[in-house]
């Protein structure tokens, strides 16, 4: 095995957001706080309802860990998921944060991401994502570094175009946001070659933009990504 592959870390997904940000992938305004007031105060600027997670460098699967508390709608919710999760924390998790976000939905999710093949390097996807992404299996992939015209053509690649257009009463999918994602995390690739994966799971579509509510980054061990 390619010993770059094996020899990695996985960034939180605090620090793996901020790796990303500047690269014009979006995010909601959200906030890490410290301890249980600290979230209290958070949620109270951003506004309800919110969703609280557990963050940590050793922590990279909240869902299955419980460690994600959604649609908290008023301080006590807050105050009881935020104490909640921090005494979830193990000493193997280290140093952790609570990550408090605006709660928003959407009928439509995508999954945006980059992985590293042994003999082909970088390649970046776009997916449909959601309870049936695993039953639809519907992907685009290309090699990294990707242009624009690339971009839209993984858009028109997937096969479920429905989900694209107008869909449930939503506005349809701005594709020119949606390609500047699939833009964004080619330039990551370019500009941080320590990067070995990422994972956007999911993106959901808020009206009509691309949002990105979970991001997780892989990197190359002793790199400053």
């Amino acid at each position: 095995m390619n010993s770059r592959l094996s020899d990695s870390r996985t960034l939180s997904e605090e620090a793996s957001k901020a790796l990303l940000a500047p690269h014009g992938i979006p995010f909601l305004d959200e906030r890490s706080t410290a301890d249980v007031s600290a979230a209290v105060a958070a949620a109270n600027d951003l506004g309800y309802p919110v969703v609280l997670k557990l963050n940590g460098d050793a922590i990279a699967h909240k869902t299955e860990r419980g460690l994600v508390k959604l649609n908290l709608a008023d301080e006590s919710a807050v105050q009881a998921a935020a104490t909640t999760l921090l005494a979830a924390a193990t000493p193997e998790d280290g140093e952790v944060s609570v990550l408090v976000a605006p709660m928003v939905k959407s009928n439509r999710e995508f999954i945006c991401g980059v992985s590293t093949d042994e003999q082909f390097g970088p390649t970046i996807l776009l997916g449909v994502g959601g309870i049936l992404a695993e039953a639809i299996a519907d992907v685009a992939i290309r090699l990294a570094p990707i242009t624009a015209r690339d971009a839209h053509q993984m858009i028109d690649d997937l096969a479920t175009s429905d989900l694209l257009g107008e869909f449930r009463g939503e506005p349809a999918v701005d594709r020119e946001a949606l390609a500047a994602v699939l833009l964004g995390l080619s330039a990551v690739v370019a500009a941080e070659p320590s990067v070995l994966s990422i994972d956007l799971n999911p993106i959901l579509i808020v009206d009509g933009k691309p949002v990105a509510v979970d991001a997780l980054v892989e990197a190359s061990s002793g790199a400053d990504a």
